[in-house]
């Protein structure tokens, strides 16, 4: 049976990480009363989160007035604490969810595990069409929450290793043989 963890007026909903950069294991943490419900997902699944999330609400503050958007995170609302503890993840994400509630003027985020079948392919099926029982992250934020969601997305992907001047890939402490310097290695 799959589980729901429901958080329809979540606390906090932030994204952290453990581990030192380059090894570092990116977590998606919501937080509603004594519900604590922690999720693994991939650097590139936050990245992506937080500019869609920052798409739609640019989109919704265009079309939309009435939903109040703030142009950027608000200064009450910026959290820039740690996670809660125990860090105990729940689920791999495998496929994730977006919308915006054009009544409640609320963005709804819904986190779908990633199964062992869906590892063994390296796919994610869509949740709709699938028949097997996913545990899923279901968090509805305001459009303040939302914003700093995002911005505090973006803050924890850039927070890891610089990038190389020369080919953009990310640098190692030791520095790394770069490809657009014919493999001489950049400190």
């Amino acid at each position: 049976m799959a589980a729901l963890y429901d958080h329809p007026t979540p606390e906090r909903f932030v994204v952290g990480t453990i581990g030192l950069p380059g090894e570092r294991t990116f977590l998606l943490q919501a937080k509603s009363g004594t519900a604590l419900t922690t999720v693994v997902v991939e650097k590139e699944q936050v990245e992506i989160l937080a500019d869609r999330v920052t798409e739609l609400l640019d989109m919704v503050m265009v079309k939309d007035p009435a939903a109040r958007v703030p142009q950027s995170a608000i200064d009450e609302r910026i959290d820039n604490a740690g996670l809660n503890v125990p860090i105990e993840p729940e689920f791999r994400v495998g496929t994730m969810s977006l919308g915006w509630d054009t009544v409640a003027h609320e963005l709804v985020v819904e986190c779908f595990e990633l199964t062992e079948e869906d590892a063994q392919t390296g796919t994610s099926a869509e949740p709709d069409e699938d028949e097997v029982e996913r545990d899923v992250l279901r968090i509805v934020l305001d459009a303040a929450g939302s914003r700093e969601f995002a911005r505090r997305a973006d803050q924890v992907v850039s927070a890891g290793r610089g990038d190389c001047p020369f080919c953009s890939l990310p640098l190692e402490p030791e520095g790394h043989l770069c490809p657009r310097a014919n493999g001489i290695a950049r400190v």
